[in-house]
């Protein structure tokens, strides 16, 4: 009786050259995806920028962006001046928002050397300061603004998000979703969401992406979302509407 044999015998430096292979084959294909996004280029999403959790730095953002007057607001078009001298912007992140669209609106801006940027792609708020829209969702507890922004946020259409760094994709979108805590803010009057502004608190949900500071020189940063309501599906009211626009970035020295 003849056992088979041949072809099964272990070879120890064949299987560590064919997982060296394996090795090898993974690493060039990681490398390959990275060269096509932006990624790299992205603080991911358990990192602490500048000291601070992206659930915190989406407080700020928010926070920033309810201080803003109506007049010459990112959220509408036009007027936003990305350099003017009520722009709300310092420290060591820059916060850029983005207005309905289509169309995705071109904005210019010039930021510091060395700063980060904070993008909000897609995302809401609900504050004590609109309790009652739409009926029922709004509140002033923070568990009760937390739902309102989360069921706002489940209508955000992830497959529609995008964010593009000199025409490369950011990647797994679904991994930037992030909850804030309840925070407090300062509004004008008018505001962007009222006729009456005042102190508020506020719990934002949605998406954001913050780029590591960038190197001197000109860099495009294209980034946008939609929203999807539908009465069939069980919402209160139909809607469809998206944020888009494509910031043109000088960075320079301080």
């Amino acid at each position: 009786m003849q056992t088979q044999t041949r072809g099964s015998s272990f070879r120890p430096a064949s299987f560590v050259t064919a997982a060296f292979t394996a090795i090898l084959t993974l690493f060039l294909a990681s490398s390959a995806i990275a060269e096509h996004s932006a990624n790299s280029h992205v603080f991911p999403p358990t990192a602490k920028p500048f000291g601070k959790s992206y659930a915190q730095w989406t407080a700020q953002w928010w926070k920033w962006a309810l201080a803003l007057p109506v007049e010459g607001h990112p959220f509408v078009e036009p007027g936003f001046d990305c350099n003017g001298p009520h722009n709300g912007q310092h420290g060591h992140v820059w916060l850029l928002a983005f207005s309905s669209a289509p169309p995705v609106v071109e904005r210019t801006c010039a930021i510091p050397e060395g700063a980060g940027v904070l993008a909000g792609v897609a995302n809401t708020e609900c504050s004590s300061l609109e309790p009652l829209f739409p009926a029922g969702t709004g509140g002033r507890t923070a568990a009760e603004q937390r739902d309102c922004a989360n069921f706002f946020a489940n209508h955000i259409v992830v497959s529609s998000l995008f964010c593009t760094l000199d025409a490369k994709p950011v990647k797994n979108f679904r991994t930037f979703r992030f909850v804030s805590s309840q925070f407090k803010f300062n509004a004008p009057t008018p505001w962007i969401f009222g006729d009456t502004g005042g102190a508020g608190t506020a719990v934002s949900d949605g998406y954001f992406v913050m780029l590591k500071p960038l190197s001197r020189g000109i860099h495009t940063l294209s980034c946008g979302g939609s929203f999807h309501f539908a009465i069939a599906e069980g919402d209160s009211f139909d809607a469809d509407f998206g944020f888009g626009n494509t910031y043109r970035l000088t960075v320079q020295e301080q």
